[in-house]
């Protein structure tokens, strides 16, 4: 049984490498970006670098490569995005910049602890830019399902890991991406019904 937690962090590795592939993917190739939020990706790239960090100073090494994996291609969508929608957008671009400091002055004030602190609650900020452009979005052909599946899968393996050895930081970290990865698997998958056509007859 410890051998299966102790290859958790490696299926998350495995899961979280190639998870921004088929959003980049499909963004690229269907030249449509409806129901993805440049938040979502802008704050995944700066968060998954922070996440860096934290697991560089806890000692699991397995975890650095879906890490960097995801602060480059979740920047490279934002960039994407932002090219496609016209520039990047001021109040969220100040707001994403506004939480890089606040990551940065925790690791640098506090150290591991106060970075996985801050991290604690990152994620949660992470993806609700996401979830809430999903729901209020009447198009989803932008949002790919396959990229919400490996988050899935990733996250529940951290999840998993961070019951087995204790950790508050992982554990939120799994419950937060289980559940959001969800909605919006859920939201992709049952769209809503089109709005019947109003059309106008003329009375004789």
């Amino acid at each position: 049984m410890q051998t299966v937690f102790a290859l958790l962090p490696l299926a998350a590795a495995c899961l979280a490498v190639p998870q921004f592939w088929p959003q980049l993917a499909r963004v690229s190739h269907n030249g449509t970006t409806a129901g993805v939020s440049w938040s979502w990706a802008a704050l995944t790239s700066v968060n998954n670098a922070a996440w860096l960090g934290y697991f560089a100073l806890s000692g699991f090494w397995t975890a650095l490569v879906p890490a960097i994996s995801a602060t480059l291609l979740s920047g490279q969508l934002a960039v994407v995005l932002a090219r496609r929608g016209g520039g990047m957008p001021k109040r969220p671009l100040m707001l994403v910049s506004a939480w890089a400091v606040v990551l940065l002055t925790a690791a640098l004030a506090f150290g591991r602890t106060g970075l996985g602190s801050a991290l604690a609650v990152a994620f949660a900020l992470q993806v609700t830019p996401s979830v809430w452009t999903v729901y209020r979005s009447e198009d989803t052909a932008g949002v790919s399902r396959g990229t919400w599946l490996f988050i899935f899968g990733e996250l529940l393996c951290w999840g998993v890991f961070g019951i087995h050895e204790a950790d508050p930081r992982l554990i939120v970290l799994g419950a937060t991406g289980v559940v959001a990865s969800l909605l919006v698997l859920a939201r992709v998958s049952w769209p809503r019904e089109d709005r019947a056509p109003v059309t106008l007859t003329q009375v004789p």
